[in-house]
């Protein structure tokens, strides 16, 4: 069940960022819109380093610092539509350089008791 007030938040989907990406985007954000943050995160998950990231803006937009530019719904890199899989294929992968000791479909493995 979604929470209406997460709709209303000025990041979008806030609950989701890394706090790496928080970090960045709450720069751009006044101090009433921090102190909205800080208010639904302690009203709900209460994680620590949040509280403390958003703390620290907020003293700092107290103290007199200023928004930066910046675009709080921008993309984050963590979503891009980049390449998805693993880079290795066949061309890239190594060559085994020898058999497994159970063997191979065309080399049968050698018990390690029969030495006759």
């Amino acid at each position: 069940m979604t929470d209406p007030a997460r709709d209303t938040l000025p990041l979008p989907d806030y609950d989701h960022l890394p706090i790496g990406g928080l970090e960045s985007r709450v720069r751009s954000l006044s101090a009433d819109e921090v102190e909205e943050l800080l208010a639904f995160e302690r009203s709900h998950a209460d994680r620590l380093p949040v509280t403390e990231l958003l703390s620290a803006r907020l003293g700092q937009l107290h103290a007199g610092a200023e928004p930066t530019s910046g675009n709080p719904g921008a993309p984050r890199p963590e979503h891009s539509g980049g390449r998805s899989g693993s880079p290795v294929s066949p061309a890239t992968s190594p060559q085994p350089f020898s058999p497994p000791p159970h063997g191979t479909p065309d080399q049968r493995g050698k018990p390690k008791g029969d030495r006759t």
